[in-house]
């Protein structure tokens, strides 16, 4: 008896002095019951430990023959959801509705309001508002292929829902509305204007009075599942939407061979990566800007979540109250100055300006995020009130 009473206190004494860990780490989980489910779609949802109520929601559209556990694992989305607090939400499809496990993009039942698929991935955010917290203002949606034409969906249906949206490797809402028309669609260009593919969003939701979301688009060059064509026709839907003009405002060259193009106050994104085939971005690595796995579809280039995730706002911050702040000196305008200082103080001092929130470099209208006293970048002057990025210069 003495024996076991020394050895249980001996083992009590080791748990104590080992390092503690917690009883549950976050994880991807599916959601048994969401509501209505008349598309017949799974969720899955990730909430990191810790996530308090009023943090964004990103809903997450997988491509065909994939899943949502290996989209979670490979897109990249997980870092930021920790790092920077926002819950992510994966829909998934299966062989029952699709043989190639495609969300059915171009069926009428499953991409009108109220309806099939879209109204599953609607009840999604629904239930995910309520369990979680999430600010219903700030939820996003992002999708590969077919899940990036089903993200274009949800954002024509759904404009009063999110507040914007990524479709990467996708299609123009409503180019086809049977499945002889999607493969013409995937295969070539459509013809139709900016304002006839306006009008088709337009149409999904003809009560909407709102302002519609932001959009960006991802489109590798070498693309021949969905050609590149299809991201010009989202380039012109969206920007007809958004009420700004195919024009660009700016044009930045990114790393892996990426060229981002901008329209409007930064309504607007257009990622045409060379050489690239049909997949998401990803960039495996541990630096900021790095994210996800290399897998079949996920394609090793620029890491899209991060971007995206700027895009929507997602990187911490809030704009500046109107507690009164010190003025910043203002730097000398010599051409080839070379500035840091944050968003705010960037504004402040006339070397870039806000709009809708969100902060541009004069002249050249480079995006710079979030405006606000918290994210910094440096500017460099390159003419009279024309300053461009220049983060790795100062």
């Amino acid at each position: 008896m003495a024996t076991t009473l020394l050895s249980r206190t001996l083992a009590l004494l080791l748990l104590a002095l080992l390092p503690w860990t917690p009883a549950r780490a976050a994880s991807l989980s599916q959601v048994a019951s969401f509501g209505t489910n008349p598309g017949n779609l799974t969720m899955y949802a990730y909430r990191p430990d810790g996530l308090a109520s009023g943090r964004p929601l990103v809903v997450l559209l997988h491509g065909c023959t994939q899943n949502a556990a290996g989209y979670f694992a490979s897109s990249g989305w997980r870092k930021y959801a920790d790092q920077w607090g926002f819950a992510l939400v994966l829909a998934q499809t299966g062989s029952a509705n699709n043989s190639a496990s495609c969300f059915n993009w171009f069926q009428t039942g499953d991409t009108t309001r109220g309806q099939g698929e879209a109204a599953s991935i609607r009840n999604m955010v629904a239930h995910a508002v309520a369990a979680f917290g999430s600010d219903p203002a700030r939820v996003h949606v992002s999708g590969l292929s077919a899940g990036g034409a089903m993200a274009a969906v949800m954002l024509a249906t759904y404009p009063d829902v999110f507040a914007a949206g990524s479709i990467g490797a996708g299609l123009a809402y409503r180019c086809a509305t049977s499945l002889t028309q999607a493969s013409s669609c995937q295969y070539g260009p459509t013809s139709r204007t900016p304002r006839q593919w306006g009008d088709l969003v337009r149409g999904a939701h003809p009560g909407h009075a709102g302002p519609y979301p932001r959009v960006a688009i991802w489109q590798g060059q070498s693309d021949y599942t969905v050609v590149p064509a299809n991201g010009d026709q989202l380039r012109d839907q969206w920007t007809d939407v958004r009420g700004v003009s195919q024009t660009p405002t700016a044009t930045r060259s990114l790393t892996g061979g990426t060229t981002l193009t901008v329209y409007g106050d930064d309504d607007v994104r257009l990622y045409e990566i060379a050489g690239m085939g049909h997949g998401l971005p990803v960039d495996p690595g541990s630096a900021a800007d790095q994210c996800g796995a290399t897998a079949a579809y996920f394609l090793d280039t620029i890491c899209s979540a991060y971007h995206d995730a700027r895009f929507f706002g997602l990187d911490g911050g809030a704009p500046p109250t109107p507690t009164p702040t010190p003025t910043p000196t203002v730097t000398p305008t010599v051409p080839g100055t070379c500035v840091r200082a944050s968003n705010y103080a960037h504004t402040t001092a006339g070397r870039a300006h806000q709009s809708n929130g969100y902060t541009y470099a004069n002249g050249s209208n480079d995006p710079m995020g979030l405006w606000n006293t918290f994210i910094t970048h440096g500017l460099r002057q390159t003419g009279p009130d024309h300053w461009v990025l220049a983060d790795g210069e100062c």
